[in-house]
This record gives C-alpha cells, sequence and structure tokens, in this order.
C-alpha cells in the first residue's frame, strides 16, 4: 500500500512541468523563512520585554535603596538582580512579607483582574490592603478599595492603620475623607457601598488599582462590571499596571456570579480571557484594531487555605471553630467548597459520589432523551442510559440559546448520528401549545424528524424523584443517578439551585434550572408511561444472559 502510494505521489510530481516544480519549491521555502522570521520576531519581543522590564526593575530598587525612609520593593524585583543587592535590602527591616502559598501567588499575580477566595483565614484583607503599596511611591496612584457595609469599612480601615504608617512613614489618614495620603502624594480611598444602583457616584472618576473585600455580598455583577470602567490612568507606569481585585468565602447572595466569572471556567491558578457570564464569550479586541480577535485582559482564581496561614495554625484553635460550624458554613470555610450552596435543594448532591468521567456505554443500555426548550433563555436537552439495575446515566447535555425549533432539532440529530436509537423522548409539555393557527414547538420539531412525547410536569414529585435517584440504593450502597464529567450545567444546577423562599417543597424557579427540569423530565419517565420499556429491559436482559442453574447461579 505505501509503495503505490508514493508511486501515485511520483506520477503527479512527473506530470507538473519544470516551471512549475520550481514555483512550488519556491513556495516552501518562503514558508519556512516567514516561519523562522516569525520565530525571531517572537524571541526579539520577549528580549525586549524582559530588558524594559529589567531597567523598570533596576529603578524601583535603586529609588529604595538610595532614598531614605521606607520603600516597596518586591521580591520578585530582587530576584531578577545579583545577589549582592538582595544581601542588601535583606538588612534592612521587612514591613510585610506574604505568607509562601496562595497569598504569594496573588500578590504576585500579573492578570488585571484577580480573586483570592476559599477558605477563611487565608490571609484575603491583608493581601488585599498590601498589593496597592507597590504604587504608593507615584504621586499618580489612585487606589479604591470597597466593602459592602460602613462597619465592615471600619475594621478594614482599622488593620490598614497597623501596616500603612509602617510602610510610608508620613501617611496620613483623613478621616474626612477616608483616603489615605501618603508623602508623595499618592491616594487610597476606602469607602463603602451598600446600594447596588450608588456606584453611579464613582461616575467621571480615574482609578489605576480598584479592589473590593468579601466581594460575594454583593448579589449580582453589576457594581464590579461598573468599576472596571474607571479602570484608567494617564500616567505610563500606573497605564502598564491597571489591576481589580477583590476576595470572597463562597456563599453569600453574590456566591452564584462570583463563582460563574471565576471559578467554573478554568482550574486554579491559571490565567484565562475574560469573558461574558452571560453569553459565555470572551471579551476581545474589535476588528480593525493592532489586536483584533485578541483577549481584552485576563482574569484568574487564586484559592485561599487556612493551612496556609501559619499565624492561625500555629495553635490550632481558629480551625477547631471553623470544624464545630454546621455543615454547610464548615465546607465553605474551612475547605473552600465553592460547589455548596445555602438552602440548596440537593444537599445529597456530591461531585465525588455522582459524577463520573466518560466510558463507552454498552449498545443494549436503552436510552432516554429529554429536553426543556427556551428561545430566549437557554433550550437543554439530556442524554441518558438506564442500565439493568435501573440506574440512569446521564451522558451528554445540549444547552444553548437562540436557538429555534428546527435549529434544536437538527443539533439533536447531529448528536445522535453514531447512538443506538432512543427507547423514549420526552420534551416539557407547554411545547404542545397553541395560541393560533401555527404549529407548536413540538410539532415543528417532530416534523424536521425529531420525535417526543409531553413530559410530566409535576414539579413536586418530579423534586422527590431526584431526591431518590440521588440517594443511594439499598442493595448496592450505589446512588441511581450518575452524571458523565463533561454535562457541566446539569452538574452546577443539582449543586447550586437553591430552594424555593415561597414553597419549601421546590426549587426556585427564579435561579437557572434549565437543565434540572430537562432532569426532572427524564427521571419522571420511570414513575409513569415507562412499563413498556421496563418489560422490553427485562426481554433483553433475558435473552443476553440466562441462569442455567437456579441453585449456583450461573
Amino acid at each position: 500500500m505505501a509503495e503505490k502510494q508514493t508511486a501515485q505521489n511520483n506520477k503527479r510530481t512527473y506530470q507538473l512541468s519544470t516551471a512549475e516544480r520550481a514555483r512550488r519549491g519556491a513556495q516552501k521555502r518562503l514558508r519556512v523563512a516567514k516561519k523562522k522570521a516569525t520565530q525571531a520576531t517572537k524571541k526579539a519581543e520577549a528580549q525586549r520585554t524582559y530588558a524594559r522590564k529589567l531597567e523598570k526593575t533596576i529603578g524601583r530598587v535603586e529609588k529604595g535603596v538610595s532614598e531614605k525612609g521606607t520603600n516597596v520593593i518586591d521580591v520578585g524585583d530582587l530576584s531578577l538582580l545579583p545577589p549582592s543587592v538582595s544581601d542588601l535590602v535583606g538588612d534592612s527591616e521587612v514591613v510585610f512579607q506574604a505568607n509562601p502559598g496562595p497569598q504569594e501567588e496573588f500578590l504576585s499575580a500579573g492578570e488585571r483582574d484577580v480573586l483570592y477566595g476559599g477558605a477563611a483565614g487565608g490571609g484575603k484583607s491583608f493581601a488585599l490592603l498590601a498589593d496597592p503599596l507597590r504604587y504608593c511611591h507615584n504621586p499618580n496612584h489612585r487606589g479604591l478599595l470597597l466593602r459592602r457595609t460602613l462597619d465592615e469599612l471600619t475594621e478594614l480601615i482599622d488593620k490598614s492603620r497597623q501596616l500603612y504608617p509602617k510602610a510610608f512613614p508620613g501617611a496620613k489618614f483623613r478621616e474626612s475623607k477616608s483616603t489615605w495620603v501618603f508623602p508623595s502624594g499618592a491616594t487610597m480611598w476606602f469607602t463603602y457601598l451598600d446600594r447596588d444602583k450608588d456606584v453611579t457616584r464613582f461616575q467621571g472618576q480615574a482609578f489605576n488599582w480598584i479592589g473590593i473585600d468579601e466581594i460575594t455580598q454583593y448579589p449580582t455583577p453589576y457594581v464590579w462590571d461598573y468599576l472596571r470602567s474607571r479602570l484608567r490612568s494617564t500616567d505610563p507606569e500606573l497605564q502598564e499596571n491597571l489591576y481589580m481585585r477583590c476576595t470572597a468565602n463562597p456563599g453569600g447572595v453574590g456566591g452564584w456570579w462570583v463563582k460563574k466569572m471565576y471559578i467554573d471556567v478554568q482550574k486554579d491558578n491559571s490565567p484565562f480571557p475574560a469573558y461574558d457570564i452571560d453569553t459565555m464569550k470572551p471579551f476581545v479586541w474589535p476588528d480593525g484594531h493592532d489586536k483584533a480577535g485578541q483577549p481584552l485582559f485576563y482574569r484568574k482564581f487564586v484559592p485561599a487555605r487556612l493551612t496556609d496561614n501559619p499565624h492561625l495554625m500555629a495553635d490550632g484553635q481558629y480551625e477547631a471553630m471553623l470544624r464545630s460550624l454546621p455543615e454547610v458554613e464548615r465546607k465553605r470555610l474551612l475547605d473552600g467548597d465553592w460547589d455548596v450552596a445555602e438552602g440548596a435543594a440537593f444537599p445529597e448532591f456530591s461531585r465525588e459520589r455522582h459524577v463520573v468521567e466518560h466510558f463507552e456505554l454498552p449498545t443494549n443500555w436503552p436510552r432516554i432523551r429529554a429536553a426543556d426548550y427556551g428561545y430566549a433563555s437557554p433550550s437543554c436537552v439530556l442524554w441518558g442510559a438506564i442500565d439493568w439495575d435501573n440506574n440512569i446515566w446521564v451522558y451528554r447535555e445540549l444547552y444553548a440559546k437562540h436557538l429555534t425549533a428546527e435549529d434544536l432539532a437538527s443539533k439533536i440529530l447531529e448528536a445522535e448520528q453514531l447512538d443506538p436509537l432512543p427507547h423514549y423522548t420526552v420534551l416539557d409539555s407547554s411545547c404542545w401549545n397553541k395560541t393560533g393557527m401555527g404549529p407548536s414547538i413540538a410539532e415543528t420539531m417532530m416534523r424536521s424528524g425529531v420525535r417526543w412525547v409531553p413530559s410530566d410536569r409535576n414539579r413536586i414529585q418530579g423534586k422527590m424523584e431526584v431526591h431518590r435517584r440521588l440517594g443511594d440504593d439499598p442493595y448496592t450502597n450505589e446512588p441511581r443517578l450518575r452524571i458523565f464529567s463533561s454535562c457541566q450545567h446539569i452538574i452546577k444546577q443539582l449543586a447550586g439551585i437553591p430552594l424555593s423562599k415561597t414553597n419549601s417543597e421546590d426549587v426556585d424557579t427564579k435561579a437557572e434550572d434549565h437543565a434540572y427540569d430537562a432532569l426532572r423530565y427524564m427521571v419522571m419517565t420511570r414513575m409513569s408511561g415507562y412499563a413498556a420499556i421496563h418489560q422490553q429491559l427485562g426481554a433483553i436482559k433475558n435473552h443476553v444472559y440466562k441462569v442455567q442453574d437456579e441453585v449456583f447461579g450461573y
């Protein structure tokens, strides 16, 4: 076969004219030369960037060593210089030194927007206070630090009094303006914002550093998004160092959007392009710009852990207090678990027990498809397989907005090309509703070749069946419902969907629940209208394996 392929290639080459072969050879050499030139350009740019960084570092360290008083010098800056310089600076008094691990990672992060959060006691507040100090030698530095309430702000100001006067002797806190003024003229404004709409009072102002302590206390991302419009500076040094920093513990009224913005999209300590949490599309430079298509800026999540704070771990008292908390609060504050939610509808859900990695499903396991339709809100389609013990394995999901009934049907058919035919397909029964003479959503999809039957819409009974499925089978001690790890939306919703505030027997229908509804329709197929499949299951099972000896079981 290889010889035949070689002969064909030679034949094709032989049929080319001498001029054509020369032209193709020249094109190939040009492509190689262009690739080498691109690599050389990137290498030269990296060297120029390093040179600029080294020049700035030398300037900062030289200023810190030559001038009298206290100056801020980063340990990262010292690592770029000869050991003798480090020794000289090392003999000086250290006002603040980051704990190795997350606190150090947070303070050295170069991304535009960084969250430092998780377990209590990780040193988040002190890290947030220390971060802007590196720019306080610049008279044009303007920083803004927020808390939700005045009482919480007072606590933050008290902590700043322990640090700022030591770092910059002569720094004064002006009570009337709630602002630190440093000897260089740089300022740090400490204020509170208890109502989201009041963030517009910062309109027309500019800051090169913006921070919020305990950002999950804000119910929506409106404040954080608006403050991004205030992040700017005309100073050349500060233009290259525009930062937004926030801290948080899991939970709180805004835990859902903080988790969606920082936690769900990427693994810990890994930078990722910032994106719109509604559309999930990254922010990119527009067409026509030199950086067209490139990310506007990057985000990162740095997890905080109590074990990384030697000051609180020394006697174990604080850890003991956290371990005495109720289960939900303990998981949040001690373990830094973002998956637990206050008033969660399904507290028994566990990623460790209910989420599994992908494996090849047996072709003779009957398949179920269930869907919840939406256009402005997302549509969700879930595919499940039923094993011989009547357990459901959710192995695929489709989650998308702005799909017509025909578009959704097309995507379903495309996804099922290699699947066995589904034995049961269930769709939200409201899709059969009609308000005029035209076809319903369900009819449109069935005309496209995707068949459905109406779902059981009993919300309370459906929720009870989800609880039963999440619980263990008394004979196998294993859950009756398992979900492939690729089905991220149903996993997130089972982990975080809250109970209704008006009906404790149901979930909060104002929360994102489209994947949950699809799952509810799926599990209810085993409660009603499924007798025929159950009989078929038994027939297939008996056909595949039949016990020959009832005593020994084989």
